[in-house]
């Protein structure tokens, strides 16, 4: 009779639990459609209708399509706590949608202006930043305690199955049916994505304390949250100063293709899937190294510093998209090996709270990574700009590793065995 139960057990946390799949998938929806939109955007941008200033345009609109995370995380934080999750993602996505399907009727209908483009980037990147830290925050809501890391799982490996759909989707779109295809496909996607989120269960969920509930404890501002971890604060201070370097390469590799390789939106692409690909990889295999992880994230930043200055000394389509599936794989490492960290050391009611903020600390820097990126893709030389981005992460790489060798704050910090559920999410054993 005992038989079923460990059969079951062995099933993926998507299978055994429909409620946790169907969110899972509405995750992949809204972040790949986010994903195919930006990435599209900036090769219509840097093919199509930029001008003499492609590299400041395109950093421009990345700059607007992350402001939102960085700019709302206080009202996003309050929005997560005081109203139920699911209406939450509901909403988000289906207000995307919305706001998707009427730019793509706008830019069938006539030529989408340059400004509804960037209006368009503001707005999808607002529910996405609403979505997301909310979709983190609700995990516990949806699977058992003892499914908590393997959930945690699947959702870090949809952002990297979303940058593969999307970017290898967006650049190839545009070379077909230009940006009101691209709006097109995304609309569908968020409307998907929300009547997928409205059909789940959340059974583990606990009513939001609203502003007026007369008994609910005082919620910790953000800053004190943060004063409260000064290890995990640190921590996020050097991931946001890498995330200046990592992040411009959205910007480089537009750039490396039309500049260096000459190509079209097919080889944009396949650059895109190869960051994709290997972040994949590594959520799924990160747990798997030994060391703990502020080791394992110093040593993957540096493997990352000499990744990304590679193409800089020997160009070729192939040493690019090798280069980028590496830096995808310690990504996805970092990803999963940090934010199960977090998890566990993260206090239940600050979470929403403390991933809101980690969203904006992480983001806040890509808006100027961008700007600063897209400015000197006019003056410089993409092969130039991927050695200043590898040069850029050798210190941040001994930062980090110099916290680690401190010790200070780290608190129960899990080893590699104790990370290893993380990683295997996806294994049936």
């Amino acid at each position: 009779m005992s038989a079923p139960v460990p059969r079951a057990r062995r099933l993926p946390v998507v299978l055994r639990n429909p409620s946790f799949g169907a969110v899972w998938a509405g995750q992949l929806l809204t972040q790949a459609a986010s994903r195919m939109f930006q990435v599209g955007a900036v090769w219509w941008l840097v093919g199509f209708a930029g001008g003499a200033h492609r590299g400041l345009d395109s950093g421009l609109f990345l700059m607007v399509s992350t402001l939102p995370a960085v700019a709302l995380a206080p009202l996003v934080a309050r929005v997560i706590e005081r109203h139920a999750h699911r209406t939450v993602l509901a909403v988000a996505a289906a207000v995307a949608g919305v706001f998707a399907a009427a730019t793509a009727i706008w830019a069938y209908a006539a030529t989408l202006p340059m400004a509804a483009a960037y209006a368009a980037g503001l707005a999808l990147a607002t529910c996405q930043a609403v979505f997301d830290p909310c979709l983190t925050t609700s995990v516990p809501e949806l699977v058992e305690d003892a499914d908590i890391e393997a959930a945690t799982g699947f959702e870090l490996s949809t952002q990297s199955l979303a940058g593969l759909a999307g970017g290898l989707l967006g650049p190839l779109v545009v070379d077909l049916g230009g940006l009101a295809g691209v709006v097109a496909g995304c609309a569908g996607a968020y409307l998907l994505a929300a009547l997928l989120v409205s059909s789940a269960r959340f059974p583990y969920a606990t009513a939001p304390q609203g502003p007026a509930a007369p008994e609910a404890p005082a919620r910790r501002t953000l800053r004190q949250v943060l004063a409260g971890l000064p290890f995990i604060r640190r921590v996020l201070v050097c991931f946001a100063a890498a995330n200046v370097f990592t992040t411009a390469v959205y910007v480089v590799m537009p750039l490396y293709t039309r500049g260096v390789l000459h190509s079209t939106g097919s080889t944009v692409a396949s650059l895109e899937a190869a960051l994709g690909a290997g972040t994949l990889v590594g959520s799924f295999t990160g747990g798997r190294l030994p060391g703990r992880p502020v080791t394992v994230g110093s040593a993957c930043l540096a493997v990352m510093a000499v990744a990304l200055g590679l193409p800089g000394l020997l160009t070729g389509h192939a040493v690019a998209v090798g280069s980028l599936a590496v830096v995808g794989w310690c990504v996805g490492v970092i990803g999963v090996r940090f934010v199960a960290l977090f998890q566990r050391l993260v206090p239940a009611d600050d979470k929403p709270g403390f991933f809101a903020v980690m969203q904006a600390l992480l983001g806040a820097t890509f808006p100027v990574s961008s700007l600063v990126f897209g400015a000197l893709g006019d003056q410089l030389t993409a092969r130039t700009l991927c050695l200043v981005q590898g040069a850029g992460l050798v210190p941040v790489a001994l930062a980090l590793w110099w916290l680690g060798g401190r010790g200070d704050g780290a608190g129960p910090e899990p080893s590699a065995a104790q990370a290893r559920p993380v990683a295997m999410t996806g294994d049936p054993s």
